[in-house]
């Protein structure tokens, strides 16, 4: 399957990224692909090894003349975001990506692409197989779990990796460079609220707010997009003035992706029907005015529902407070950066949240810059949902990586960026979580930078990456690791 990418160039990259489309790589499901990797690098007579979480290592000795050169740490995470529209049937355990050219740009049928981190893989393989790259001592670095957990790099062995330098390859702009980014961690709340029988005077009303861009919950949670989440919650404080009661709630799939869709049912005196479709028509004109043409496909759709009247709702009280709690929790950019212009300091996503025969499940992830930052958003949400009596806890915390602008890769890469096109790279701090931070934390002598191809729309189903930036990529991580097979 996809068998128009071996025509692409360079065609070193597109055939190792047409193997990964074609094997099904979700978070937690990357062993087919291991396996794969592990063959290839026996066909390509590589070493490889694993550590206790699973992370892949491949090496390859340096270009004969190049040992005294520094040890290069290439480094990219195997899973994707599982992401699929509305009606699009995709098994993301067993389906290969179906991808298509437009317009210069690779897109996916109606799924997530994974160029995230794909590109960056299939670049790392190029890199281990081309015989006319000159490098140093060479390691290539396979996490796990990135896209949900960081729990590849969270898990990496100490003292295996030997390099002093690492490139990763985990960012999506062209002509950019990224030398710091955000830590950040989840954020789990459960409960288990109180509930009162559906009254014989009462209307279950099944309500869905979709058609929304969704994206990145780092790179994205600046732009004016809406959150499914928030905006569904502001209908249901709507429907507060006519006394509903929260039945069921399903909104978002992931943390780390701004949801595009969420759904509700609601029951409400039958007699206040018609005056609350009014008002949700209402607000749907208002919050299609709000988000203007940054959002502009947002619908917001009520109707009688037709199925069991067996729900049993929340309490009036209880259906409130929670309604009121979601309502005041923290959702999208909190602050921007004093001290790195255009950069978001601290932001919080309302990605995944349940609520079912009066359980809720919320899962949010907080990200800043500062991890203390990151904490004290923590603690609002420990604050908050415990004033209705939910658990609260914090998981799967990661450090941020601070950047080091005199670093001397960063002076290699600049050299050689504006040597191949004519101008230095832009070079920034990234809001979404690298890796680097938490390999920073393990191994704190190596020199990192992270650069890729051009990538929009990760973590939707709108994600694609431009074939000219895929070439331009190449073009200087080929040159970077000759540079740096050149020093000692």
């Amino acid at each position: 399957m996809n068998a128009h990418l071996d025509a692409l160039t360079p065609s070193i990259v597109w055939r190792h990224f047409r193997t990964l489309c074609n094997t099904p790589r979700p978070s937690g499901e990357e062993a087919a692909l291991v396996a794969i990797l592990e063959a290839w690098a026996d066909d390509q007579g590589l070493a490889h090894d694993r550590d206790s979480f699973g992370n892949l290592r491949i090496c390859k000795p340096a270009t004969p003349g190049c040992e005294q050169a520094p040890g290069v740490i290439l480094q990219g995470h195997l899973d994707m975001v599982a992401q699929a529209n509305a009606g699009h049937a995709h098994d993301f355990s067993r389906d290969p990506i179906s991808t298509y050219v437009a317009d210069g740009w690779l897109h996916a049928d109606g799924t997530t692409l994974g160029a995230d981190n794909g590109m960056g893989v299939a670049a790392i393989l190029a890199v281990l197989e081309d015989p006319s790259l000159t490098h140093g001592p060479l390691e290539a670095l396979f996490t796990l779990e990135e896209e949900t957990s960081m729990g590849g790099a969270l898990n990496l062995a100490e003292n295996w990796l030997k390099g002093s330098l690492l490139l990763n390859l985990d960012s999506e702009d062209r002509g950019e460079v990224y030398i710091g980014c955000a830590g950040g961690a989840d954020v789990v709340v459960d409960a288990q609220l109180p509930s009162a029988a559906l009254r014989d005077d009462e209307q279950l009303l099944d309500l869905a707010l979709t058609g929304l861009k969704g994206g990145h919950s780092g790179m994205d949670i600046h732009q004016p997009l809406g959150n499914a989440n928030r905006l569904l919650v502001r209908a249901l404080r709507t429907l507060e003035g006519f006394d509903a009661r929260l039945v069921s709630y399903q909104g978002g799939t992931l943390r780390n992706a701004i949801p595009r869709e969420a759904f509700a049912q609601v029951a409400l005196p039958s007699d206040e029907v018609d005056a609350a479709l009014k008002a949700l028509g209402d607000l749907e004109a208002t919050l299609r005015a709000e988000l203007g043409s940054g959002d502009s496909g947002l619908a917001l759709s009520a109707a009688r529902s037709t199925g069991s009247t067996q729900a049993e709702p929340l309490t009036l009280d209880a259906s409130a407070m929670l309604v009121a709690a979601l309502h005041a929790a923290p959702c999208g950019v909190e602050r921007m950066s004093a001290d790195v212009p255009g950069v978001v300091e601290t932001s919080n996503n309302l990605g995944v949240l349940s609520l079912e025969a009066g359980r809720l499940h919320l899962c949010a992830l907080v990200r800043s810059l500062h991890d203390t930052a990151a904490t004290a958003m923590a603690d609002r949400f420990q604050a908050l949902f415990g004033l209705i009596g939910a658990r609260v806890r914090v998981e799967n915390g990661y450090p941020g990586w601070a950047p080091n602008p005199g670093s001397a890769l960063l002076a290699t890469f600049n050299k050689r960026h504006a040597a191949l096109f004519g101008k230095e790279p832009a070079v920034k701090v990234i809001h979404a979580g690298l890796e680097c931070g938490i390999l920073g934390s393990k191994y704190p002598h190596l020199d990192m930078i992270s650069f890729g191809p051009l990538i929009r729309g990760a973590h939707s189903p709108d994600e694609r990456v431009e074939l000219d930036s895929v070439d331009e990529f190449w073009r200087m991580l080929h040159a970077l690791m000759e540079d740096l097979a050149q020093k000692s």
